[in-house]
């Protein structure tokens, strides 16, 4: 419904070639795309609800050279919520810890009540940004008990939020928490990754033709600088489409 695009390193390294086939797809996925580059907890947001190949700010952008070791992107097909700027990806929230967490979702979420409180307080309608409201407050309640939360300790955390939200419902993810980006798929085939250097890429798709190896599935794994440091357990909600889901999702879409 969406695509992914994500980058962790220990240097920077020029993007430009990567994102302009990444935002190329925009003739599939016209209803918003975003970025977000990293300096350590400051994030610099780009984002617009309209189809990328279309959009004359970004062609502009990417005349530049952009470089970065930290960076998530996206480009959405809507089937949750209207096509303004509060629905496009990637969304951005604060901890009470001031640590910053970026996420960006391809998916879609049929059935989870751990969710559903926060459709009140969120700026949007997507479901995506509530996945993110409710692991910022799970954070939080750890933060009642400590001050800070260890990266061992915030990966713990959330291997058991995915293995609770993840059940009947599509939940492809880049999460990164200015420390860690954090890398999980539940559906064949929908997310990939690429080692260039010491950076390592994450794509929904291959973008050139190094090798992509397919992201481990219903599996978290965390990055920091390029480098693999922790991975979950396999918590085994893989996503199967069935025919009731797909027409829940056109409903969705036919009445944006």
């Amino acid at each position: 419904m969406c695509e992914l695009f994500g980058v962790t390193s220990r240097s920077k390294l020029e993007l430009n070639e990567l994102l302009l086939k990444f935002f190329s797809h925009g003739v599939q996925h016209p209803d918003g795309w975003g970025m977000a580059l990293f300096y350590g907890n400051a994030v610099s947001l780009e984002k617009q609800p309209e189809a990328s190949h279309k959009s004359d700010y970004l062609k502009q952008r990417l005349q530049f050279k952009v470089e970065a070791d930290k960076m998530i992107a996206h480009i959405r097909l809507a089937t949750k919520g209207n096509l303004n700027y509060e629905n496009t990806h990637p969304f951005v929230m604060r901890d009470n810890s001031d640590r910053t967490w970026t996420l960006a979702h391809n998916g879609t979420i049929f059935d989870c009540d751990l969710l559903n409180p926060f459709t009140r307080s969120q700026q949007g309608q997507t479901d995506s940004e509530r996945i993110l409201a409710y692991i910022v407050s799970r954070m939080n309640t750890e933060l009642e008990k400590k001050k800070e939360l260890s990266g061992q300790e915030r990966f713990g955390l959330l291997d058991e939020i995915l293995s609770a939200i993840t059940p009947e419902n599509k939940v492809n993810l880049l999460l990164f928490d200015s420390e860690l980006m954090y890398v999980h798929t539940n559906y064949q085939n929908s997310l990939y990754s690429c080692r260039k250097g010491e950076a390592v890429v994450i794509s929904t798709r291959p973008l050139d033709y190094q090798v992509w190896e397919p992201v481990p599935m219903n599996t978290l794994i965390a990055y920091q600088d390029g480098k693999q440091v922790y991975i979950g357990t396999n918590h085994k909600n893989e996503f199967f489409e069935t025919e009731e889901k797909m027409r829940l999702l056109f409903l969705d879409y036919s009445n944006l």
